[in-house]
This record gives structure tokens, sequence and C-alpha cells, in this order.
């Protein structure tokens, strides 16, 4: 891998996203943590070292989203690398409040557009890049009770994968991770009915991704679905 190579990581606080970032500056990327408590990314940002550097992001302001990535490319020289992994869960379908759906929209779908929008053409002009849109398998899925988290899924799984149609002749990598339960904090928030052991880990997407990154260039993998024993159905 060439040096000083950088990757972007949103929701690095805790969860998927602290155990991306995590492997990713062991890999030996010069990692951008990304997030809204401050706290948490400094926690993670000492486990790595001094490959990590926090940034402290509310995504859903478009405005200081595109500041940020401005700022990370004149130091960095560039983005190598992109996980959209930030998102929030409320539970409901159409039972839900207007304004926790819009919110949960604005979150997992419209912020994930804006840093797109302002990443994409930092990868073209490099004519390389990887970008990894953390989804859900609730974006493959719809299940009954959380239609309106769905409905944000499988907007960014449509987003990505329409990206992976465009970018990919380019020389730039997409994928979308839809995994179902990982064992995280959110997990239990939105009332998983299995195990900690059961369940999906944070490592095995870190490893996907580790995975992803070693195949050939003509190897494009447009989306990789991960599953428990127990929520197959």
């Amino acid at each position: 891998m060439k040096e000083n190579k950088t990757a972007v990581v949103t929701g690095a606080g805790k969860g998927i996203g602290k155990t991306i970032a995590i492997g990713l500056a062991k890999l030996g990327y010069n990692t951008i943590l990304v997030g809204r408590n401050k706290q948490n990314l400094e926690n993670a940002a000492q486990e790595i070292g001094s490959n990590a550097k926090v940034l402290q992001l509310d995504i859903t302001d478009r405005p200081a989203v595109k500041e940020a990535i401005a700022k990370i490319v004149s130091e960095k020289g560039g983005i190598d690398i992109l996980v959209n992994n930030a998102g929030i869960y409320f539970d409901g379908s159409v039972d839900l409040p207007d304004e926790e759906f819009e919110k949960m929209l604005k979150t997992n779908l419209t912020a994930q557009f804006s840093l797109l929008k302002e990443v994409v053409p930092v990868m073209k002009a490099q004519k390389s890049g990887y970008i990894f849109n953390v989804a859900s398998r609730a974006g493959k899925v719809g299940f009954a009770g959380g239609g309106a988290y769905s409905a944000s899924k499988f907007g960014l799984v449509g987003l990505s994968e329409s990206l992976y149609r465009e970018l990919n002749p380019l020389g730039i990598k997409v994928t979308a991770l839809c995994p179902g339960w990982v064992n995280t904090d959110m997990a239990y928030d939105a009332g998983t009915p299995l195990e900690s052991e059961e369940m999906i880990q944070p490592e095995d997407l870190f490893k996907t991704i580790e995975w992803l990154l070693q195949l050939s260039p003509a190897a494009c993998v447009k989306e990789v679905v991960l599953e428990s024993p127990k929520s197959i159905s």
C-alpha cells in the first residue's frame, strides 16, 4: 500500500465505525474519525495512536460537511476510502412520528448523499478510491415494525448500487455492506432478540472490508449481505 493514504469513517466513536477505523489504521491508513460525540472519538483515537485524527462533525449539517471534506483534501491531498457508517434507528412504520421519520432519513440517507456529493468528485480527480456504504439487511428485506428504518436503508442501498455502476468503470469501487443484527449498542436499543454471541460482530464488518481491499482492481463487489443463523428467514 502507498504511504499517506487517507480513510474517512463516519460514526467512528463506537460500534462498527470505531472497529473499522481501528482496523484501517492498523493497515496503515491515516484515519479521520468523524462523529458528534467528541469524547467517544477521542477515546477511539487514543486506541489508534498517531494514525488517527478526530473530526467532530454533525453530518446532517450540509455546509459543515462541505467545509470539512475540503479541509481534509487540502491537508491530506485526497481521500482514498470513505466509510459511510453513521446511522440511527427508530421503531415504527407509518405509525412513526413525522419528525422521527424525517430525522432518520436525514441521518441515514440525506447525510450520506451530502458526503458522497463532496467525496466522489475528489475520487474522480484521483481516478481511484473505495466507498463503503454501511447499510443493513433491513435495506434488502423489509420487516414488520421497522418500515421507516428500512426505507432509509433501502434508499442507501439504491444510491450505492447506482454509484457502483457509475464509478467502477472510472477506477472507483463502491460496495454496500448489509449486515443483520450486529453486536452493538444500537442493536440492543432496537430490541434484538439475539444474545451477543449469536449476532454478527463489528470485527466481521472490518474483516469484510479488509478482504475487499485485497481484491484485484478487476474484481468489483456491489454488495455484501451478512446474516446470523438465528435471524435468517
